[in-house]
Formats: structure tokens, C-alpha cells, sequence
């Protein structure tokens, strides 16, 4: 059986004192909610000051971003390194990384390798646009983003990361995929590309998520599919019905 995750991706909201008054209003709520695993992913400066408000608690934190190199002369960029001391958790991949930043699927996979080298456990984004949903590419662009980021890994360390299908098209827009189509792209092109990779046991073994427009009124559905594991959750990460989010995405 594979534990759910629900993580939070807060993006470029709150500042530190906003972030500490957050998770100090929803952590004792949020730290009841059993059988799931929680994790948020404040911005960089509000990183420390969350881990000191939820390190007794199991409550997960995670980075939105990392570089792959260790140390040098790469300004504004943060190492593997300065994240352990607080995070167990890093996004990578996300499709506004890749689409504003510039990001590359060789990228990614150097991060992926990075992250797990330092003990962190890498969700990695992955997604089509919508004019590749509408052209009938998602299959093929979604698994090959999946055996890019996943490139040289043995099945072990792919065992251990947490995937996250994000459709582009239902990031931010109030749009969502149904649960019948998030997760066949998730058994297939998903699940199926891990397969192709490491075999049925390795991707049976992978926790999968939904992103893109998840709230606390949908989370349900989405669950009740048996191939998606849990969410990365934006905008309905920073209210504090995330709490009530969590506790729906619970499956009985």
C-alpha cells in the first residue's frame, strides 16, 4: 500500500512572519489528520522559521526548488546542502520552473540526482499543454518527461520520489482534470513509463499526485482513484481549509 501525500506548494507567497503565523494556526489540526503524509513548501526565506514551528511534529517541509551543484559560483542559487538542516522534501520540474526559468528536462534530472544524493525526496512535475492535450500528445510528452527525470536512477532511489502529474492548462486556471482522466495519464503514461523503466514492482511502489486546480471540493474524487496517491496543491494550499483538504483526501 502506498502512503498518500498531500503537499503544499506555496509558491511565491508569504513572507517569513506570514508563513509562521499560518502553519501556527493549522499545524495542531493538520498534525491529527493520520494515514496521510502533509507537507508544505514555503518560499526560501521562510524555510528555517517553518521548521522550527512544525519540527515537533510530523508535518513534512519541503523546498519549492534546488540547484544540483553543491557549492560555487552560481548566484542566487541554493545547494542540496542548505536545504537538509530543514527540509525533507524538494519540488522539481514544475512547469512555471521549465516555462519562466528555463528549465531543462537534463536539468531536472541532475536535481533528481542531487536531491536523493543528500537525503531529500524529489517530487518531480511533470505535464503537458493544453495545446499538446488538444493535439492528443499527452501520452507521449508525459512519459517522456517521466524517463527524462527518472535517466540513470536504479529502482531503489525511484522508489523512494514522489511524481506529480500537473496538466499546464489546470495550474492557476480554476480548470481541473477530471479523476477518470488525471489518473489514466497517470496509469499510463505516468505508472507505465516508471514500468517501462524499472518494471511493475518500482512503479506499483512510486506515490503519484494530481496538481492543477485541487481543492478541498475535489480532492475526494481524485483520491478515489486508485493510481493517483495524493495532490500538489496551490492556491488552496495557503488558506487554512488546506486543513479540511487533507482531512478529504482521506479515502474510507
Amino acid at each position: 500500500m502506498r502512503t498518500p501525500i498531500i503537499a503544499g506548494n506555496w509558491k511565491m507567497n508569504k513572507t517569513a512572519v506570514a508563513a509562521v503565523e499560518f502553519v501556527r494556526e493549522i499545524r495542531h489540526e493538520l498534525q491529527n489528520i493520520k494515514g496521510i503524509d502533509r507537507v508544505v513548501c514555503p518560499p526560501f526565506l521562510a524555510i528555517p522559521a517553518v521548521y522550527e514551528v512544525l519540527q515537533a511534529t510530523n508535518i513534512g517541509v519541503g523546498a519549492q526548488n534546488m540547484y544540483f551543484a553543491e557549492k560555487g559560483a552560481y548566484t542566487g542559487e541554493v545547494a542540496p546542502d542548505m536545504l537538509t538542516p530543514f527540509c525533507q522534501y524538494v519540488i522539481l520540474g514544475h512547469s512555471e520552473r521549465r516555462a519562466l526559468f528555463g528549465e531543462t528536462d537534463e536539468g531536472v534530472n541532475k536535481k533528481v540526482h542531487a536531491a536523493l544524493a543528500h537525503g531529500l525526496t524529489p517530487i518531480i512535475c511533470v505535464g503537458e499543454s493544453l495545446t499538446q492535450n488538444e493535439g492528443g500528445e499527452t501520452q507521449v510528452f508525459v512519459s517522456g518527461q517521466v524517463k527524462a527525470a527518472l535517466a540513470g536512477l536504479t529502482a531503489e532511489q525511484t522508489a523512494t520520489c514522489v511524481i506529480a502529474y500537473e496538466p499546464i492548462w489546470a495550474i492557476g486556471t480554476g480548470k481541473s482534470a477530471s479523476a477518470a482522466a488525471a489518473g489514466s495519464i497517470i496509469g499510463l503514461s505516468v505508472r507505465g513509463a516508471v514500468a517501462e523503466m524499472f518494471g511493475e514492482h518500482t512503479a506499483q511502489q512510486v506515490r503519484i499526485q494530481y496538481g492543477g486546480s485541487v481543492t478541498e471540493d475535489n480532492i475526494a474524487d481524485y483520491m478515489a482513484h486508485p493510481d493517483i496517491d495524493g495532490a500538489l496543491v496551490g492556491g488552496a494550499s495557503l488558506k487554512p481549509s488546506f486543513v479540511q483538504l487533507v482531512q478529504n483526501a482521506i479515502v474510507n
